[in-house]
């Protein structure tokens, strides 16, 4: 499945569209208060994307093994030392509230984190490249 994100900012708007296969949605994403360029930057959004990653993992793994999980809450984050330097120390927390037995929970976190996509991405460190449009 292709995965695609789109951000077009111009000085009168501002629009990011996510797509996922044939699924299109927008995103509210606010620029920033001058008008150039989104008010989230693309760190945060990195960071974002391990943690809705790994928590929609946790339940799509969880409904595999037949485990209920309440609650999730999950944080990633990262150092970013200036600009054009790759992130380092990046990490992720994650809590699940369930009445599953604890070694159960301890297992489906363990698991999730050897297959959540995203985290394999950066972990493989894939090329990305310009492509000119």
């Amino acid at each position: 499945m292709r995965i695609r994100a789109t951000v077009r900012n111009t000085a009168s708007s501002h629009a990011t569209t996510v797509e996922s296969g044939e699924a299109r949605r927008s995103l509210s994403v606010p620029p920033k208060p001058a008008g150039r360029g989104s008010a989230v930057n693309g760190g945060e959004f990195l960071m974002l994307a391990l943690a809705t990653c790994y928590c929609n993992d946790l339940f799509r793994e969880a409904a595999r093994l037949g485990l209920v999980l309440d609650a999730v809450e999950v944080e990633a984050s990262a150092e970013f030392a200036g600009v054009g330097l790759a992130a380092t120390d990046i990490r992720y927390t994650a809590r699940v509230q369930s009445s599953a037995p604890p070694e159960a929970i301890d297992g489906l976190l363990a698991d999730t984190d050897a297959v959540a996509e995203v985290h394999n991405t950066v972990r493989a460190g894939v090329p990305v490249r310009w492509v000119k449009a």
